[in-house]
């Protein structure tokens, strides 16, 4: 029933065949629940109880089915990549015999550990993981696995971003934005809404105008920015009045102070100027298309079926502003929709062009 879509049957009879299993199958019990699991999350239910799928992987491992047991941690592992919880997988992934794995199962544990990698901007880990992948794929003989394999290849080798300098932009892939992490350059990082520089990273993500300010600046760089051109880009005013310089003052001092340990930002005659710790640099680098609702067409791309209250829980957001958002990707005809009220979900009818790899979440609090 699951592998013909229909998921909501599915549950029913595994829930169906749980209550079946008397006291003395506890084993068979645990096998329910972590086919329902897996369900779950190829359906993208994330609010299924977490808790439920530990206890059996428990089960599992002390009746001996290691196996089993295996593949119970891999589907944790899987949500929490998914949550972009990173460190958490980051820690199960270690802790996996691959030994007990089958060629197939070997082949998705190395997709799960590329796709870390491509989260936390680690192409040489990523493109490893993904030849092992591949042949483990190769062994296993599976054709669409081998497709899901080649699929993550083209999006390693895709465009993840724009780097943005005054006079000109180009589309970078992520070994560039890995190289340019690496020379120490102060990066302003437009895809996670952070500022970077080294191991260092300053999160704006709940502080959009100061993400704004220091965007504006690092693209003027070393120049300035005239105090009404930082007032139309952060506040969207068309004018700049008195009260918006005031505001302007006041945000600058709190950017000032929420970079301190990489930039400084000082006044200068036309307006202001980003001044970095050292001579390494600065960049910008932005997301390949900006719509304003990146974060969501990020998370639709994977090719599955997403609820709004899953791509909420995903994205840290409300269901809400989700559904905001979801509401005008559609009038675009970005995305489509089946199902009606709760059981309506959304897809993206075709491939982006570009990969989202830097706008899944994740990046920033377990990176």
């Amino acid at each position: 029933m699951a592998q013909l879509g229909e998921f909501d049957r599915a549950k029913v009879l595994l829930k169906r065949a749980a209550r079946g299993f008397g006291a003395r199958e506890a084993v068979s019990r645990a096998r329910c629940v972590v086919a329902e699991a897996e369900i779950a999350l190829v359906s993208r239910d994330l609010r299924s109880p977490a808790k439920s799928l530990s206890a059996a992987r428990v089960t599992l491992e002390v009746h001996g089915d290691a196996l089993n047991a295996a593949h119970a941690r891999h589907l944790e592992i899987r949500r929490q990549v998914l949550v972009g919880d990173l460190h958490r997988a980051k820690q199960g992934l270690a802790e996996l015999d691959l030994k007990l794995l089958p060629p197939a199962w070997r082949a998705m544990h190395e997709l799960v550990v590329a796709e870390i990698a491509m989260r936390k901007i680690e192409a040489g880990a990523a493109r490893a993981a993904l030849e092992r992948a591949r042949e483990a794929a190769q062994l296993a003989g599976i054709p669409a696995l081998n497709a899901e394999v080649s699929r993550a290849f083209e999006t390693l080798n895709a465009p993840v971003a724009r780097l943005v300098a005054p006079d000109a932009q180009r589309s970078i892939r992520l070994e560039d934005a890995e190289a340019l992490m690496a020379t120490g350059a102060l990066v302003v990082d437009a895809c996670r809404h952070a500022v970077r520089k080294h191991q260092i990273r300053i999160s704006l993500a709940r502080r959009p105008v100061l993400l704004s300010l220091a965007r504006a600046l690092a693209q003027a760089w070393p120049g300035d920015v005239s105090r009404d051109d930082l007032v139309r880009q952060a506040f969207r005013a068309r004018s700049a009045d008195e009260s918006h310089r005031a505001r302007l003052r006041v945000e600058m001092a709190r950017l000032r102070k929420a970079i301190a340990a990489v930039a400084t930002v000082v006044a200068t005659r036309n307006g202001f100027a980003l001044v970095p710790v050292d001579t390494a640099g600065v960049a910008v680098m932005a997301p390949p298309v900006e719509e304003g609702h990146e974060a969501v067409l990020a998370l639709l791309n994977d090719g599955e079926a997403w609820s709004s209250s899953a791509l909420a829980l995903a994205l840290g957001k409300s269901q809400r502003g989700i559904q905001r958002s979801l509401e005008a990707l559609s009038a675009k005809g970005r995305i489509q929709h089946f199902g009606n009220g709760r059981a309506r979900r959304w897809v993206a009818p075709a491939p982006l062009g570009f990969a989202t790899t830097l706008l899944l979440p994740g990046g920033l609090p377990f990176g």
